[in-house]
């Protein structure tokens, strides 16, 4: 089996990433790229996510001689798969019937799993934070034992995300509207992002009905939250008030896998478009975290999911 290929997957609902290796080396061959996924709950979930793995793999496997040797292992990191639960029991059987490899040569589970593994490469232990649509924190201790916190829906659980900062920006444009609160320019930043005008006083009600149609959801209040950052960087108060919640929740994540796992002074790794792009919540999150876990610190990540997941494979592939 050690002279064999190996896959790792980067399964997320946009697009799924199939990165080739050598199993002895661990030498990077390929990449490819098919299509998302969804929660495997969802109708027609397993179908897609079979045709994500192979879609992605051939895309790969295309760039490689015909007479490169056979799949030995693989491992794939999903969007929505938790641990223990029965979505990774389904998505070891999708994965297992789709790349045509017995269940001991497969490792399948969330995507922050994989990602925490490619952004410790070779170290034992530390904390990944992934701030995007939605938000997640896992951590490792080297004894090997993992922690995540948050992440269990973006209806009941996503404080830290874009997704939040947008449903925020939104509400409290709402209640500048109402009078309940002072108006500021970040009224008329959110409703004209929303095509709405500030003067129409149908607007409340426009987006009472746009937030219940099935096509919002969390990613129509994320595409909020860069307007909201952008009011903050112009000195909007609540605006940045509204991240600052956000990034105190993220660093409040990272002190309780902290002290779950018992890591004194861990190296902390950012994700997620999020904590890339909306500058005053990396900026707040920073100051947060200095408070809250004085002796953690920012580290930039050895890998990504991929990276991970050829970790993770590779491991099979050698036993």
């Amino acid at each position: 089996m050690a002279g064999g290929l190996i896959a790792g997957f980067d399964a997320g609902q946009t697009h799924t990433t199939c990165r080739l290796a050598f199993a002895d080396s661990g030498a990077v061959l390929a990449q490819g790229v098919g299509p998302g996924v969804t929660h495997l709950a969802a109708p027609a979930a397993a179908e897609r996510f079979e045709a994500a793995l192979r879609s992605s793999l051939h895309a790969a496997l295309e760039q490689l001689d015909p007479a490169a040797p056979p799949l030995a292992a693989a491992a794939v990191g999903a969007s929505g798969i938790e641990l223990g639960s029965s979505s990774e029991q389904r998505g070891r059987l999708i994965t297992a019937k789709a790349l045509a490899l017995p269940g001991d040569r497969l490792w399948v589970g969330g995507d922050e799993r994989t990602a925490l593994r490619g952004a410790m490469g070779h170290q034992r232990g530390g904390i990944l934070v992934i701030s995007g649509t939605g938000m997640i924190a896992v951590g490792r201790n080297a004894a090997g034992l993992e922690h995540r916190c948050g992440g269990w829906g973006w209806l009941v659980d996503q404080a830290g995300s874009a997704c939040d900062i947008g449903r925020d920006g939104l509400s409290l444009s709402l209640a500048m509207a109402d009078g309940r609160e002072p108006a500021t320019g970040l009224q008329a930043r959110i409703w004209q992002a929303l095509g709405l005008d500030v003067t129409d006083p149908q607007a409340s009600q426009a987006i009472k009905a746009r937030v219940v149609d099935p096509g919002f959801g969390a990613a129509g209040f994320a595409a909020l939250a860069p307007v909201v950052s952008a009011a903050a960087s112009d000195g909007d108060a609540q605006a940045f008030a509204i991240l600052a919640r956000s990034a105190e929740t993220l660093a409040q994540m990272v002190k309780a896998i902290s002290c779950h796992l018992g890591l004194e002074a861990p190296p902390v790794w950012l994700a997620g478009g999020a904590l890339e792009h909306l500058h005053p919540l990396r900026h707040a999150f920073e100051q947060a975290l200095t408070r809250h876990c004085p002796r953690a610190t920012i580290a930039p990540p050895a890998g990504d999911a991929c990276d991970g997941a050829l970790a993770l494979a590779r491991g099979l592939a050698i036993t």
